[in-house]
């Protein structure tokens, strides 16, 4: 029986808005041959530029695109770059950006550990306190968040934050965004609760070509972070979150109960109503927290078997069993803005 070797293909996606002055610089630098690599395609997520970031694009040989006709955030455009990306059959999804701030020469060094079966996600690490416009205020918290996004994935990612990755065409069956100011955290959260491995590999970033378009201040940045972390931990692990304020308020409750019957027992000139009022008030916060973690852990349950219904629509729309045979990928079905 005559043996093929299956051919792997790599997709490297750039989200851009308005982009043409930096753009030139990262697909220049993007690798045309990686060992272990027989195809390399460029996508560009158009996310409404207004500028000839397309045409540019055009210019440097680009010729796969999805394209927004407003700005719809980052994490919408990972979103639709990786289902373009899994319908030109890609066994690799390397995600850069447009700004330039990436290394995009150390691609190759990003998709090795996917190749070699040692990780399903390899995330580049920054190494933030290296980067010399990061000032120490930011630094801390890029820090503090990949922290507390490790806390909430069980991972140990030094820079959660990261948007310079390597995706396993097996890893995008199973991670599901739901955010749309930006995928980097959730999708750690999603891969560390769904036990794919995930490792790390330090990077030198680029000289700053312009400000971060994603936020407009450190205050947005922080708040709009945070809440994205508090989203993905109450879908995955709501007991812990309601059971910590359930006994918070419990403990709230008991102290004035307490104190309600020593103030009874020792002095009773007074009725000490106030502390009895307390008490019940912090016993029925417990009580609702027990039965918002009830409800949210059926949700979360609901949740896990759409999931596993998304997974196997993935693979049946996107031909994952295909892509393990000497067969070409079926034709994609294109989107609704997909080039």
């Amino acid at each position: 029986m005559r043996e093929v070797v299956r051919r792997v293909k790599l997709v490297v996606q750039v989200p851009c808005l308005n982009e043409e002055e930096t753009l030139p610089l990262v697909l220049g630098t993007i690798p045309k041959e990686i060992p272990g690599i027989d195809e390399i395609i460029v996508l560009i997520i158009d996310d409404g530029s207004t500028d000839r970031t397309v045409e540019v694009a055009r210019e440097h040989g680009v010729t796969e695109f999805v394209h927004h006709a407003r700005n719809r955030g980052l994490g919408r455009s990972f979103h639709d770059g990786i289902q373009r990306a899994l319908e030109l059959g890609a066994d690799i999804v390397v995600n850069t950006d447009g700004d330039n701030q990436y290394p995009q020469e150390r691609i190759s060094d990003l998709v090795q550990p996917i190749l070699r079966g040692e990780a399903e996600i390899v995330i580049a690490d920054r190494q933030v306190h290296l980067v010399e416009h990061f000032s120490k205020g930011k630094i801390a918290l890029q820090k503090f968040g990949s922290k507390i996004v490790n806390i909430a994935g069980g991972t140990d990612m030094p820079d959660a934050a990261s948007g310079f990755r390597a995706y396993s065409r097996e890893s995008l069956m199973l991670l599901n965004t739901i955010t749309r100011f930006s995928y980097c955290m959730e999708t750690i959260i999603q891969a560390g609760i769904k036990k794919l491995k995930i490792v790390s590999i330090p990077v030198t970033t680029n000289p700053k070509t312009r400000e971060s378009r994603l936020f407009g201040s450190t205050k947005e940045h922080v708040a709009r972070s945070g809440m994205a972390i508090v989203r993905a931990y109450i879908m995955y692990k709501p007991y812990a979150i309601f059971g910590t304020v359930a006994a918070i308020f419990m403990v709230l409750g008991v102290f004035p109960f307490a104190r309600y019957g020593y103030l009874k027992l020792t002095d009773s000139s007074g009725s000490h109503l106030q502390s009895l009022l307390l008490g019940v008030a912090g016993i029925l916060a417990a009580f609702l927290s027990v039965m918002l973690g009830i409800i949210s852990d059926l949700i979360r349950t609901n949740r896990m078997l759409i999931e596993d219904t998304l997974e196997h629509t993935k693979k049946m729309r996107f031909g994952s069993e295909a892509r393990s045979a000497p067969t070409e990928p079926a034709a994609p079905r294109p989107l609704e803005a997909v080039e």
